[in-house]
């Protein structure tokens, strides 16, 4: 529907860009008294003129200014055209042409409706990636029109995300960014991707914290008092699922007769399986199953973002019991640490780092191989049988 539309909308671009060769217009003649203006002999005997200036990138441009039967003169041409190129060379739009490409521009958000739309209906876990475009690139670039936009501004995006967020994070917001021009250029509706020439941020990102088995105890027992935050912290550390996955389990999504959670992988849009292995977990997520509809998140609390108020939520307190003193990110204690705690201890126990790998839903066995460090004596047991 968005595509149907937005090929009406070019087609009526196209329609006005020429306008001056369309309503029976009979000849373009020009001007023997003014440079720039033209005369446009219409079939219904008016007259239309319009004029042509350079614009700011120096490319030849064409107005139609408007006909005599509506008391436009070729000197009142002559005079807008003059009026053009003064509001040019002092950096400014011509007011008339500012408003004439509101009519006409293709917005960028309008693509981005287009790409996610299309994207859905090959992938159902497509809402977070829409989310991280919408919180982070519509307030800045949504209302441009994409065929504008430049390098320089994107890399200004990256630059004030840059100092609130991650370089991975910020990696990702202009990633999506991308996105919405890789679709762009598929379906013709822009001829560059401005995004190509922005580097993205280098980093390191092999967190080397975990928690501990005391450390564990202590958070616990720490947040118990606060259904809400423990058992987010619960199915962290039980289920090792990301902060954004968590959100966004719902009653329909468990099943307490197999023990297992529908889990969806945001960063992967897909969706995998993960186990209720504790107790505890199970106790709790009976009760919120039986109080809940189907799909309201068994998080959701209130009106709130559940996102944003349980990363925030978490992060508070994890920040207030482990990271004390410390400057590193590396060994900084965020919600993200809870996913790597669930592996490590994995590795810690010695399961085998293909098991690893499954649980974690990882796409490469590379993201896997950092933990095999943990692992203790690995391969003892084979060398120490070799001869025997």
């Amino acid at each position: 529907m968005f595509l149907d539309i937005f090929m009406e909308h070019k087609h009526e671009k196209l329609y006005n860009i020429n306008l001056l060769y369309f309503e029976g217009a009979m000849s373009r003649i020009k001007s023997k008294k003014y440079t720039g203006v033209y005369l446009n002999e219409l079939a219904d005997g008016d007259m239309s003129y319009s004029i042509t200036y350079k614009d700011e990138d120096n490319k030849t441009k064409r107005f139609t200014v408007g006909k005599k039967s509506a008391g436009i003169t070729e000197t009142y041409a002559y005079n807008k055209r003059n009026e053009f190129i003064n509001q040019i060379n002092l950096g400014e739009e011509p007011p008339a042409v500012t408003k004439k490409k509101k009519k006409n521009i293709i917005t960028l958000d309008a693509v981005a409706e287009m790409s996610y739309t299309i994207k859905a209906l090959h992938n159902k876990s497509n809402q977070t990636s829409k989310r991280k475009y919408e919180m982070h690139v519509s307030p800045t670039l949504g209302q441009k029109d994409i065929t504008r936009i430049t390098t320089e501004e994107i890399q200004k995006l990256q630059s004030i995300h840059a100092k609130k967020f991650a370089p991975k994070m910020v990696n990702t917001i202009i990633g999506e960014l991308g996105t919405v021009y890789t679709y762009a250029l598929e379906n013709n509706i822009h001829n560059e991707n401005p995004v190509r020439k922005v580097k993205p941020l280098k980093f390191d990102n092999k967190r080397l914290r975990y928690l501990d088995q005391e450390e564990i105890n202590e958070l616990l027992e720490y947040t118990k008092d606060n259904e809400q935050v423990y058992l987010c912290i619960l199915l962290a550390l039980n289920i090792g699922a990301r902060i954004g996955a968590l959100v966004q389990i719902t009653p329909r999504d468990i099943n307490l007769k197999t023990k297992t959670i529908d889990t969806i992988d945001e960063k992967n849009d897909e969706r995998y399986t993960t186990f209720i292995c504790n107790e505890e977990l199970e106790r709790l997520l009976e009760i919120r199953c039986a109080n809940r509809k189907k799909d309201t998140p068994i998080l959701q609390e209130n009106g709130a973002k559940l996102y944003d108020q349980m990363k925030d939520k978490v992060g508070v307190v994890l920040h207030k019991m482990f990271n004390k003193e410390v400057t590193d990110p590396k060994y900084k204690v965020v919600p993200h640490t809870l996913r790597h705690t669930f592996a490590s201890h994995l590795a810690i126990n010695g399961t085998p780092i293909y098991t690893i790998k499954k649980l974690m839903n990882h796409k490469d066995i590379n993201m896997t191989l950092r933990y095999a460090k943990l692992a203790p004596d690995t391969g003892r047991d084979a060398v120490e049988g070799l001869y025997n």
